[in-house]
């Protein structure tokens, strides 16, 4: 029987050495293949050597080795040492290999969740503002990702405000998405405009971005940048070296009857909005990007709806963005541009707004840099012929700094002067308002 067991010894040695081959494939498909044949071979080794208990016989306490090419010398001692294994050992080994080959498994679907919070203070110098002064519970943001398969995912953001008496649940992105390589990958559902660059950059978790608050321009439920588009969204990269060229190009519902929602329940006018962004993420300087965008719609304003038209109306709009962006971090800058252009169908008359923002941030080397402070300025103006919006043009400058009590919260300071120009219709500005704002957010 000492022949039989010199075969077992020599399958022994070619499986170790086998396994200690494939240890470096990157191929993970290849290395769970593997275990499972080793599995298989150690099955049927146990098997061979409970017969030769059976008939009395046992295998020999130490085999020759067969006559092929030696392997290093760590696979020699492992392929005696299993020889010599119990079939206990081996079994345990066989439990060992099968539960290596489950984890590396990848299951589907396979869902994570994320999410972001923050509590805030605010006190201003107006005692009769829309808002109170006092502390706040912020948004309760969650990020819900799932892979479906290899290349299908599902992502979903939801978000919980606090009203006066009540809790608002808004979902405020939810996708599917198919990614067919880098440079195509393409999105079904609700998601982020791809019109300026805090908009897609930043999401509603307030931990995400340096400031407390959004700009002007790209504030949740403003009027000014139509935040969410309800359709589809191609995007990916564009071969272009170290240059780094990306895009986005997306179709939709366009504005809703209230035109700072989107059409979730179908486009109100039945003229689908369009929206096209390029952008360049150079490989040097690392930190840099810079982009442009391009979006067009059809607003229909009705007399019970938020533009500032008192008949219903419909309008072409025409939104360009350009942008620049540093987020080294030291320092970090964001300057944006936006022009939004409104057309009325029936008279043709036309009417530009603007609105832009400057910040800068300079990451400081001391207390491990955790400290940053940052200053930021916005413009926000709307001449007498706008038809569609309805607020006044602001002039805004914050103040502020962060501190990183950890990776995953920080704590904020800003003090915000916001002067209102001239209204719409010759009405007078209202008082420079300014406040403090305090806030800790945070992410798990």
């Amino acid at each position: 029987m000492r022949r039989p067991l010199t075969i077992i010894s020599l399958l022994l040695f070619v499986a170790g050495f086998a396994r200690g081959q494939s240890t470096g494939a990157p191929d993970q498909a290849e290395q769970i293949k593997a275990l499972l044949a080793r599995v298989a071979e150690l099955e049927k080794q146990v098997a061979e050597i409970k017969a030769l208990q059976v008939t009395g016989m046992t295998p020999p306490a130490k085999t020759m080795s067969p006559p092929v090419a030696q392997p290093a010398e760590e696979h020699v001692v492992e392929a005696q040492a299993t020889a010599n294994a119990s079939p206990q050992s081996k079994e345990q080994e066989a439990q060992t290999a099968q539960e290596t080959a489950r984890q590396m498994e990848r299951h589907y679907p396979s869902l994570q969740i994320r999410g972001f919070g923050d509590v805030d203070f605010a006190a201003t110098d107006q005692k009769v503002t829309t808002s109170n002064s006092g502390f706040y519970l912020g948004e309760l943001d969650l990020h819900l990702a799932s892979a479906l398969s290899r290349k299908i995912s599902y992502f979903a953001e939801i978000t919980i405000d606090p009203f006066p008496n009540q809790y608002l649940i808004e979902v405020e992105r939810s996708f599917i998405r198919y990614d067919y390589n880098d440079h195509f990958k393409i999105s079904f559902g609700r998601y982020h405009t791809p019109i300026s660059y805090w908009n897609t950059a930043f999401h509603h978790g307030a931990w995400l971005q340096t400031t407390i608050t959004r700009p002007l321009m790209v504030q949740d439920g403003g009027v000014f940048t139509p935040i969410h588009l309800v359709g589809l969204l191609a995007e990916g990269s564009i071969p272009s070296g170290g240059l780094g060229l990306n895009y986005n190009v997306g179709i939709g519902n366009g504005r809703g009857s209230f035109i700072e929602r989107p059409g979730d329940a179908g486009d109100i006018n039945n003229n689908r909005a369009w929206v096209a962004k390029i952008f360049a993420r150079p490989a040097k300087p690392y930190g840099l990007e810079l982009g442009g965008s391009v979006y067009r719609d059809k607003i229909t304003c009705t007399a019970s709806g938020d533009c500032s038209s008192p008949l219903s109306a419909d309008y072409r709009e025409w939104i360009t963005d350009a942008y620049i962006v540093w987020t080294k971090g030291a320092p970090e800058l964001l300057a944006e541009f936006e022009n939004v252009n409104h057309q009325a169908v029936q008279s043709g008359r036309t009417a530009n707004s603007d609105a832009f923002y400057v910040q800068f941030a300079y990451r400081l080397p001391w207390f491990e840099k955790t400290v940053k402070p940052y200053y930021r300025f916005e413009y926000t103006h709307m001449p007498l012929s706008e038809q569609v919006f309805t607020y006044q043009p602001q002039v805004e400058s914050i103040v502020g700094v962060r501190y990183d009590i950890s990776s995953f919260a920080a704590f904020k300071v800003e003090y915000h002067n916001l002067a209102s120009q001239a209204a719409q219709g010759g009405h007078p500005a209202q008082p420079a308002l300014n406040g403090v704002f305090v806030q800790t957010a945070f992410t798990f």
